[in-house]
């Protein structure tokens, strides 16, 4: 192998490392924000928690702030990658009903993104590294239920006393929400049976649609 081949490998490896170190980061605080709370967890138990040491973690991320807002971006991204495909969908309430069950599928296949994402709060601003405000991938995520919910009211799809579009909007995802929540809050409580959220939410999801449409399917 050539000197420049061994180079070349070398700064390979060393870019995979820190790839997989960035990573190992991300996960543990994410974990952390959700069990500790994003205000009490510090960069110096992120790093305990993955065994660095805190001075490791800042040659990653400035602060916890640059981490909070790389950790935001990452997850929304994958829930708006995961629900691409729906929006060529042309009916309004199918695509209402398609974004239900994508949503759902998410949120059990990425227990810890779905509980950081939407079930813990983030009380401060989204800034760069430039001190810019971000646009929070979260408003994304609401404008695409909001206009899809918008566009069925415009044609007249709901029923008349449904149309305020922000109402609306807030009855169909805190009614997913809800299912999903319940799922992780009381899952393993043996006073109580749950099924499912992928198999409860079709039908709530057809359910609720039903009691919203202006004629019934």
């Amino acid at each position: 192998m050539t000197t420049s081949a061994i180079r070349t490998a070398s700064l390979a490896r060393r870019e995979r490392q820190k790839a997989e170190t960035r990573q190992a980061i991300l996960d543990a605080a994410r974990e952390l924000f959700v069990s500790e709370g994003v205000e009490a967890t510090t960069m110096r138990a992120i790093a305990a928690k993955i065994g660095y040491t805190p001075t490791a973690i800042y040659h990653h991320f400035r602060d916890k702030d640059a981490l909070i807002v790389e950790l935001c971006m990452a997850d929304f991204s994958a829930l708006g990658q995961a629900m691409y495909s729906i929006g060529r969908i042309d009916d309004p309430v199918e695509r209402v009903k398609r974004m239900g069950l994508a949503y759902t599928h998410f949120a059990l296949e990425n227990p810890s993104q779905y509980r950081f994402m939407f079930m813990t709060s983030l009380a401060h601003n989204m800034i760069d590294a430039h001190g810019q405000l971000l646009k929070t991938p979260d408003e994304d995520a609401y404008q695409f239920l909001f206009q899809t919910v918008k566009e069925g009211i415009d044609r007249g799809l709901y029923r008349p006393e449904l149309s305020d579009p922000v109402e609306l909007a807030q009855m169909l995802w805190g009614a997913i929400h809800g299912i999903i929540a319940l799922w992780f809050t009381h899952c393993g409580d043996p006073h109580i049976v749950l099924r499912d959220p992928r198999e409860v939410m079709p039908t709530m999801c057809d359910a609720m649609i039903r009691g919203a449409l202006r004629t019934p399917a």
